[in-house]
């Protein structure tokens, strides 16, 4: 093998080690980046065919700012590199029995439309809880999301007594379930919200009731979507980097990470060893500690022992009609969806009766779709790959799918399919190296599931650091720029 050597080496070029490159290039590192596949961007990339475009990842786009962050610390006017819609909606909802619910960036709104469909009593209730929402977002955040929660500095300020004295009311000992069941009377109400838990790939009867800040990410900051599709994030931040003078290899898969003396000294990678002083891994940590680290180093068993995320079967679908009443973002939900998780949970036949989440990009992006056509992202939760028959799997899915969406829309829609492609979730493994094809990492089923996702920073290794989904703060393009944001401050701080 021949030798090369660099300072810094992010391995994988998702959102977050995106971030962390072009953060430690502007601190003046000189950082190469290293990417198994020939495009950046991890689940955050895209593809084209027959004229129709569809992401192939994350369709929700919130905290626009984390983005904005990276090129004005560049010193760059963000609009002239990346641009994005703020959308009036936040999402339609459909029920099995002709129930239909639109929602907005508004409270005001909210409360008009929950009232005209559920009562004035149910409507009027809404005021205290985006409230709620809101107290648990700011009080949290600025803590458990933008900063380590593995580093002493973190709760060494008085600030943070202040959100120690208001556990007992975040949600910490509940379910999001029986927080919403306290508030709703209409079980479709506490349905929709239970919703918010599958945002980080958890159950609303696992997962702590402080998962109900992540409606205000929604209905109080609003929703987006990138000028050019979500898979415009990606690849902005990339030309970002590139003009900064961050190194891709491309089409380079990491072998093995070399560790000496508890110590990062270069990886081997493209047949190459090469020398380097720190490294910041993007890569799934359950994945880098089977394959990338040598067999001598500890592992956390505690962290690498979490019940990995839900993960996803995904349609795309090119159709020759467009329908009006569904928008950017859509729903049509289960009729029982404690069964439908609880399915999800234990392998069981969750395609008898899934929720149906519908992205339609050329609502915002008309480009997207040849004129007068519609261009769909169609997914169901389902658990992550464990080995299951999904040759068997997938047209039950799909049935169940098309029955789904045609009795919501009164319209036979498997006629219209011109163009079809399926992601599952052994094809998100195979591609992202996540485990399991689990799409945020690990799941957030337990109060403490926060403080098990793996730190930014090894407590073991000298120069190395981890950011990405499956690191804190977790998955999802805001919380993976945060991540790839606290690894490289660490770093540097450490320098």
């Amino acid at each position: 093998m021949s030798t090369s050597s660099s300072t810094v080496a992010v391995v994988g070029a998702g959102i977050a080690g995106l971030s962390a490159a072009i953060r430690l290039r502007i601190a003046g590192k000189e950082v190469i980046v290293f990417e198994q596949n020939s495009y950046t961007g991890g689940k955050v990339t895209a593809f084209e065919k027959e004229g129709f475009r569809f992401d192939m990842g994350p369709s929700l786009f919130t905290l626009p700012h984390l983005v904005d962050e990276l090129f004005e610390l560049a010193g760059k006017n963000p609009r002239e590199y990346f641009n994005y819609h703020t959308h009036d909606e936040v999402c339609r909802y459909f029920w099995e029995d002709g129930t239909k619910l639109t929602l907005f960036p508004s409270i005001e709104k909210n409360v008009a439309a929950v009232s005209s469909v559920f009562g004035p009593s149910e409507g009027g209730k809404l005021f205290d809880y985006f409230e709620m929402a809101r107290r648990k977002y700011d009080l949290t955040a600025p803590f458990f999301l933008e900063k380590s929660l593995h580093s002493a500095r973190t709760f060494l300020t008085p600030k943070v007594l202040k959100v120690l004295a208001e556990i007992p009311k975040l949600g910490l000992f509940s379910t999001l379930n029986e927080e919403n069941e306290k508030v709703f009377n209409a079980p479709k109400l506490v349905q929709l919200f239970n919703r918010y838990a599958t945002y980080n790939g958890s159950s609303p009867f696992q997962t702590p009731g402080i998962m109900q800040m992540i409606t205000h990410l929604e209905h109080s900051l609003g929703t987006h979507f990138p000028v050019g599709g979500m898979h415009e994030i990606s690849q902005s931040l990339t030309r970002l980097a590139v003009e900064l003078g961050v190194r891709f290899e491309l089409d380079t898969r990491v072998e093995e990470f070399i560790i000496e003396n508890h110590e990062i000294t270069g990886l081997v990678a493209g047949e190459k060893i090469w020398t380097i002083d720190q490294l910041v891994c993007n890569s799934d940590v359950k994945y880098a500690y089977k394959h990338l680290m040598p067999k001598q180093v500890k592992r956390p068993k505690k962290t690498l022992a979490q019940e990995p995320s839900s993960s996803a079967l995904i349609f795309y679908w090119g159709l020759s009609e467009q329908f009006p009443e569904m928008d950017l973002h859509n729903i049509i939900f289960s009729e029982d969806y404690r069964e439908e998780f609880e399915n999800i949970r234990t392998n069981g036949p969750f395609w008898e009766d899934p929720t149906v989440y519908i992205h339609i990009s050329n609502r915002l992006e008309p480009g997207d779709a040849p004129e007068n056509k519609d261009c769909w992202f169609v997914m169901v939760n389902t658990p992550y790959d464990q080995g299951q028959d999904w040759e068997a799997i997938v047209p039950l899915v799909r049935e169940k799918v098309l029955e789904r969406i045609s009795k919501a829309l009164g319209t036979a829609v498997e006629p219209l399919i011109e163009v079809e492609e399926v992601l599952r979730p052994q094809d998100i493994e195979k591609r992202t190296s996540s485990v399991g094809g689990a799409l945020y990492g690990t799941s957030s089923n337990e109060r403490m599931a926060a403080f098990l996702r793996h730190s930014n920073k090894s407590n073991s290794i000298k120069g190395l650091y981890f950011c990405g989904g499956s690191a804190h703060p977790g998955g999802g393009v805001p919380l993976c720029l945060l991540s790839g944001k606290i690894a490289a401050q660490w770093l540097v701080n450490d320098d």
